[in-house]
């Protein structure tokens, strides 16, 4: 039979020190560090995290109804097979080297620098709040989920995201294989030096976005109040359903759009030819050469 634990109040290091095969309910973890350090099998429900590092080296761990409090920073790392449920997570740094992660209807409040070199992750019906959020990271699924803080994702791969939502400066740098479905996006400098990230049915907002892409794909998408775009992207295949601001130097591919008000070419950074580009409508302005005062970031 399983060990219950219920309505306890523990306090000092390492209360509950490897403590396996347990229903922790109605707990309240107050000051003193670790307390759940190297535990596994363990459901934990209505519980209240109040101090730091509550879950270092754990396995096969699922929260529900639970808060990890401010001062419960560095809270989850080096954890495998977590799953949290409808919990508020208030601390920064909560995740660091995990795998297996399944969390849905969580809030983070401050998730800066959280979720960092982790894998195998999966988010659904939750809010983040914080920078830095899944920097490192892999192998990684959202969906019906809102961030709100800057250089989300930056140098993660194997990243799918569907009906999320991002403000973000900076989101998706330095990464590889990332494809986001019914999202929209509200930054700048969107997902530079990244390889291989598709768009599909996205709205997106970028001053200077989507610049210093290989394989760069968008499919039904509007580019609101994007300017410059494209600069050194190679291998693009974009089908802009709106009226795009500019667009300087992209390397190669197929650019297709309902308006194009500017396009910037130096030919003798690109080839011209390398790359079509299609205005339904009369492009405005073409400057074939690099005098302009909009310079790259």
């Amino acid at each position: 039979m399983r060990k219950v634990i219920r309505d306890k109040y523990f306090e000092g290091e390492r209360s509950l020190y490897g403590i396996e095969d347990a229903v922790l309910d109605s707990i309240t973890f107050g000051y003193g560090e670790s307390p759940l350090k190297e535990t596994s099998g363990l459901d934990i429900k209505n519980t209240i995290f109040t101090y730091k590092y509550p879950l270092w080296y754990s396995n096969q761990i699922n929260v529900v109804n639970s808060t990890f409090e401010t001062m419960s920073r560095s809270g989850i790392w080096y954890t495998n097979d977590i799953s949290i449920k409808n919990s508020n997570l208030q601390a920064p740094k909560l995740f660091r080297r995990c795998s297996k992660i399944e969390l849905d209807h969580v809030f983070f409040s401050n998730a800066e620098e959280t979720m960092w070199s982790c894998n195998q992750i999966k988010i659904t019906n939750s809010q983040v709040n914080g920078d830095y959020f899944g920097k490192d990271s892999s192998d990684i699924y959202l969906e019906n989920v809102d961030i709100i803080g800057n250089y989300v994702f930056d140098g993660a791969n194997n990243i799918e995201c569907h009906n999320c939502h991002f403000v973000s400066k900076d989101a998706f740098w330095n990464c590889e294989n990332v494809k986001l479905v019914n999202c929209s996006l509200d930054g700048e400098y969107l997902a530079w030096n990244t390889n291989h990230i598709e768009f599909i049915n996205c709205s997106i907002k970028s001053d200077q976005g989507l610049c210093y892409i290989n394989d760069l794909k968008l499919e039904n998408c509007q580019l609101l109040h994007t300017g410059l775009a494209f600069e050194k992207c190679s291998k693009i295949k974009a089908e802009i359903t709106n009226e795009v601001d500019s667009i300087k130097n992209p390397i190669s591919g197929k650019i297709h759009a309902h308006r194009i008000k500017t396009i910037i070419i130096d030919p003798e950074k690109v080839d011209p030819q390398a790359t079509q580009i299609i205005s339904d409508l009369p492009v405005f302005e073409r400057i074939d050469h690099s005098d302009t005062n909009q310079e790259a970031k």
